[in-house]
C-alpha cells in the first residue's frame, strides 16, 4: 500500500474511532487542530480560506465599524439560504484574545447563527470561520479590509463611510491612501469626506485642484 493511501486509511480509522469515544466539542477540537496542522503545511497557506475552523457562536463578536447594513427582506433571505443550503462561506475574523474573535466580515451570517434557532441548533452553537492574515490585524486594516469585503458585494452604507474616512483622516491616512485601500477614487473620498462636515479632511494638496476655480472664469450677472 502507498504511503498516501496507508495515511488517508489509518486517518479514517481515527476519526471513526473518535466520532464513537469522544464528545461534539472533544471531536471539533480535535479536527481544528488537525486543520490547523494541514494549513501550517499546506501549499496555501497564506489564503486564509485554506482553513475554515468551527467555533463556538459565543466566542465570536462583531466589530463596531461595519458600514454595512440589510433590509429585513435580505436579512430574511439570507437566513433562508443558510436554512436550506448550509453555510457555504464562513465569517471572516481575527483572533483578539485567546478565547474570542472579531469580525471582520459576515457580521450577518454571525447574526444567523446566533439568533436562528433552528440554524443554531443544527450547527450545534458552533460558526465557520477563517482568519484573516496576521499583516491585517491593526485596527486601520481591519477596517480597511472590511470595507473592501462589503465594496466587493456593493454593500455600504454612505454615511457610515463618511464616518470611517473622517477616522481614518484622524489616524494620517492620506487621501491617496484611503482611495488605495478601500477601492474608491479621489472624488469619492472627497464627498464622503464633505459629508463628514470637517474642514481639515480637504487640506490634501493632491485633491485641491479639483476644487479650485479660475476667478477670471466667473463674472457678476444681473438678474432682471
Amino acid at each position: 500500500m502507498e504511503l498516501k493511501e496507508y495515511t488517508l486509511e489509518r486517518f479514517r480509522g481515527f476519526i471513526d474511532k473518535a466520532k464513537n469515544e469522544l464528545s461534539t466539542d472533544e471531536i471539533v477540537d480535535m479536527m481544528n487542530k488537525m486543520k490547523l496542522i494541514m494549513h501550517e503545511n499546506s501549499p496555501f497557506s497564506s489564503e486564509p480560506v485554506d482553513c475554515v475552523l468551527w467555533v463556538k457562536n459565543d466566542t465570536v463578536h462583531a466589530n463596531d465599524y461595519n458600514p454595512n447594513s440589510v433590509a429585513p427582506p435580505e436579512m430574511e433571505l439570507l437566513r433562508l439560504s443558510i436554512s436550506n443550503d448550509g453555510y457555504t462561506q464562513p465569517i471572516v475574523t481575527m483572533s483578539d484574545s485567546e478565547t474570542t474573535r472579531e469580525v471582520i466580515d459576515g457580521f450577518h451570517r454571525n447574526r444567523v447563527g446566533k439568533e436562528c434557532e433552528d440554524i443554531q441548533k443544527r450547527v450545534q452553537g458552533y460558526l465557520p470561520v477563517v482568519t484573516i492574515r496576521e499583516s491585517q490585524k491593526g485596527l486601520n486594516d481591519r477596517v480597511a479590509s472590511t470595507i473592501r469585503h462589503n465594496r466587493a458585494r456593493g454593500k455600504h452604507g454612505v454615511e457610515s463611510m463618511s464616518d470611517i474616512v473622517s477616522d481614518l483622516k484622524k489616524r494620517n491616512w492620506s487621501n491617496a491612501k484611503i482611495s488605495k485601500e478601500l477601492g474608491m477614487d479621489a472624488d469619492e473620498v472627497l464627498r464622503l469626506a464633505q459629508i463628514s462636515g470637517l474642514t481639515e479632511l480637504f487640506k490634501d494638496k493632491d485633491f485641491s485642484l479639483a476644487w479650485e476655480a479660475e476667478p477670471e472664469n466667473f463674472e457678476d450677472e444681473t438678474v432682471d
